[in-house]
């Protein structure tokens, strides 16, 4: 059972001499936080979410016209043995030209559904940039980080009943990316995430109008190790629908992922050799490492020459 005492951290975006300083602090203790003073109204993030269940509510037909033909596992994804009773659609490297536009003509989505979608999407995108900038100010760096980067927005429903509550709706993970940004419902819990000290189970309680970062693997090894890579999961809590939004920030397509080089000196080795991202992804899978584990086969064994 998840604690109720202790909760994650919640940072504020509007205190900008100390934000820098405290994302980073947050990232490399515990992997998660909420933000505030964000930038995106909690008026448009309630229509967006009111527009994703619409869409989530569509046909599966329609659903499955959600599709990328280049990526084929970046589209729908219905309900499985794994997850029986949870479906998602995906819009992948929605920073990318005419993605957003894409995503909207698969759903065949209305003037005003196109409107929000796009609103949306863009504050989400400048959210990224800004806090990719503050944690390069936060780690003493210089230069932009996420600009080349890809962002899949998976937009997710767990059609909980009374014969889930109490079963896992997400399995224990961590994130294969560097971040996550997470709208999550704020009406429905069952997000858990554990504290990396002392194995303690968390329960992010919802908190309206905020939005949930989460380090991913990816992260942990830019950061040379110094990030924790949280571990999450989802649990059914009550018998209803749980709406969330996740934007997965990924490494560039055409880039190893590798140790960030600043962060690499002589009291600091690099722990991690550069590798390939959709290796790893797959590597995850292939090796059964949900929660990261596939990392160590990446590591460099440096910080054991102590």
């Amino acid at each position: 059972m998840a604690s109720t005492t202790k909760s994650v951290p919640i940072i504020d975006m509007a205190d900008l001499q100390t934000l820098p300083e405290k994302i980073v602090r947050v990232c490399e203790e515990l992997g998660c936080f909420r933000l505030i003073n964000h930038g995106i109204s909690m008026s448009l993030m309630s229509e967006m979410k009111a527009v994703i269940r619409s869409l989530l509510d569509l046909p599966l037909e329609v659903k499955m016209k959600n599709s990328n033909p280049l990526e084929p596992s970046k589209g729908y994804t219905p309900p499985n043995l794994a997850s029986p009773f949870f479906d998602s659609l995906s819009l992948y490297d929605m920073a990318s030209p005419g993605a957003v536009e894409d995503f909207c003509s698969q759903m065949d989505a209305s003037s005003y559904q196109r409107e929000i979608i796009n609103k949306y999407t863009s504050a989400l995108i400048n959210l990224v940039q800004f806090l990719g900038s503050k944690l390069v100010e936060g780690l003493g760096l210089n230069g932009e980080l996420f600009k080349e980067g890809i962002c899949q927005l998976k937009m997710n429903k767990y059609n909980y009943g009374p014969e889930t509550v109490g079963l896992t709706g997400a399995v224990m993970h961590s994130d294969a990316g560097l971040f996550t940004i997470l709208h999550d419902d704020d009406d429905v819990n069952g997000l858990e995430a554990v504290d990396d000290k002392t194995g303690e189970l968390i329960s992010v309680d919802p908190v309206p109008g905020t939005l949930v970062i989460n380090v991913g693997d990816a992260g942990k090894v830019w950061s040379n190790g110094r990030f924790c890579n949280v571990k999450h999961q989802v649990q059914c809590y009550k018998p209803t629908t749980r709406i969330t939004i996740a934007l997965f920030v990924l490494p560039p397509k055409d880039e190893k992922v590798e140790v960030l080089p600043q962060l690499v000196n002589s009291d600091h080795p690099a722990l991690y050799v550069p590798f390939d991202f959709e290796h790893y992804r797959k590597l995850r899978i292939s090796t059964s490492s949900p929660t990261g584990e596939a990392l160590e086969f990446f590591r460099t064994n440096q910080d054991l020459v102590k």
